[in-house]
C-alpha cells in the first residue's frame, strides 16, 4: 500500500480526493490536515510515503511546506498552475505538480509514479513554465514587491530591508519596468500571477 497525507484547506475537496484515493487498491489516505503548518507534524507521525499538497493554504503555504520537507516524496495538486509556481517546486524536490481539474486516474497515477521515485508533471502547466522563463526579478525586487503586496510603505519597507528608503523606490521603480508595470499595483499583480512573488 502506498501511504498518502492529504494537505488542502477546503474541506470538501480534500474528504473528495481521499474518498475518491480510497477507491484504489494499492493507495491508503493515511492522513488529512487542514494547514502547511500542520504537515511537518503529520508527516512524522504518520510516516507517509507521498504527500500531496496544495499551495495556498493558511498558515505555510504548500511551496514553502515542501521546501522543509527534503527528501519526502511530494506531489502538488493545485488551482495555481503558475509558471513560478512550478518552477519553485521543482527546486525544492517536489517530484508532481498536476492541477485540481485533473482525473482521479490521473492523479492516482502521479501518485503512483511518484512513490516510485519518478516524476509527473501535468504536460500544459511544464509548457507554461518554459515558455514564461525565469523570473525578471532580482531578489531585492521581489523582496520589495512582495511587502509593498502586504501593505508596506517604503518607509517600512526600507526598515524590513535594511535599506533606505531611495534604494527602495529604485528596486519597486526597477520591478515596474521588468514587469512592464504602470504602478506597483499593477507590478504585484503581474508577479503574482506568474507564481514569482
Amino acid at each position: 500500500m502506498i501511504k498518502v497525507l492529504l494537505a488542502d484547506d477546503e474541506h470538501l475537496i480534500r474528504r473528495a480526493i481521499a474518498t475518491l484515493l480510497g477507491l484504489e487498491p494499492d493507495i491508503e489516505v493515511v492522513a488529512e490536515v487542514a494547514a502547511g503548518d500542520l504537515v511537518r507534524a503529520a508527516v512524522q507521525e504518520h510516516r507517509p510515503d507521498v504527500v500531496v499538497l496544495d499551495i495556498e493554504m493558511p498558515g505555510m503555504d504548500g511551496l514553502s511546506v515542501a521546501e522543509e520537507l527534503p527528501g519526502q516524496a511530494i506531489l502538488i495538486l493545485t488551482s495555481f498552475g503558475r509558471p513560478g509556481y512550478l518552477r519553485r517546486a521543482l527546486a525544492a524536490g517536489v517530484r508532481g505538480f498536476i492541477p485540481k481539474d485533473a482525473s482521479a486516474e490521473e492523479l492516482a497515477t502521479a501518485i503512483r509514479k511518484v512513490h516510485t521515485g519518478g516524476r509527473y508533471l501535468d504536460p500544459e502547466m511544464a509548457a507554461s513554465a518554459m515558455m514564461a522563463g525565469d523570473s525578471p526579478l532580482t531578489g531585492r525586487e521581489r523582496d520589495a514587491l512582495a511587502l509593498a503586496a502586504r501593505g508596506a510603505s517604503v518607509g517600512d519597507i526600507a526598515v524590513a530591508l535594511s535599506l533606505t528608503e531611495g534604494t527602495v523606490r529604485n528596486y519597486l521603480s526597477s520591478a515596474m519596468t521588468k514587469l512592464d508595470a504602470t504602478n506597483r499595483i499593477t507590478a504585484i499583480r503581474a508577479a503574482q500571477e506568474m507564481g514569482w512573488l
